[in-house]
């Protein structure tokens, strides 16, 4: 099988469930900003991280192609190829996100982004995961999409915020705070 097969020259892209849309189309943007944010992810991997960061990192990437998969294919489609992003899903990201804050010193003021590498890593993560919400947002407005979806999205950001300080706790390096007007 090539990689490329000449069929998007034409600025159009096939989706799963059949039919052809513009790769201006807003479903695409959703769904290319969700890939965007499994690069960057990989970025954070590669950069290094504690093994049990790691594995859940490796684990959200591959819940990632879910919700690549779920937007890319209309709601009403029976495809029974695609699986569908799950309340479950959502639940397992708040449950880590309670675990993980448990660790971290109480946050009482606004950070700035940064830290060590994978820590940066992360809090870009958290702002190409926004991005991709506010794509979601819009096609919700247009077309039916999973609700699952958003609520996954909407609480990977967050997800990725606590990781982003975890990793920097792990990898001794410090929160810079923010402070106004300075």
């Amino acid at each position: 099988m090539r990689i490329y097969t000449r069929t998007g020259d034409e600025g159009t892209t096939s989706l799963f469930a059949g039919g052809r849309v513009s790769k201006g189309h807003v479903r695409l943007h959703a769904y290319g900003t969700i890939d965007e944010l499994n690069a960057v992810l990989g970025l954070v991997v590669a950069a290094g991280v504690a093994s049990q960061l790691e594995e859940a990192l490796l684990r959200v990437q591959s819940e990632l192609f879910v919700v690549g998969g779920d937007l890319a294919t209309p709601s009403k489609s029976a495809n029974a190829a695609i699986t569908r992003v799950s309340f479950e899903m959502t639940a397992r990201l708040e449950q880590e996100i309670d675990t993980w804050e448990g660790a971290l010193p109480e946050l009482r003021n606004f950070i700035l982004p940064g830290g060590g590498l994978s820590g940066a890593f992360l809090h870009q993560a958290r702002t190409v995961c926004r991005r991709g919400e506010r794509w979601i947002v819009q096609l919700a407005a247009v077309e039916d999409v999973n609700p699952d979806v958003l609520k996954y999205v909407n609480r990977l950001s967050d997800w990725l915020f606590v990781a982003a300080r975890l990793a920097n706790i792990e990898a001794g390096k410090s929160e810079a705070i923010w402070k106004r007007g300075e």
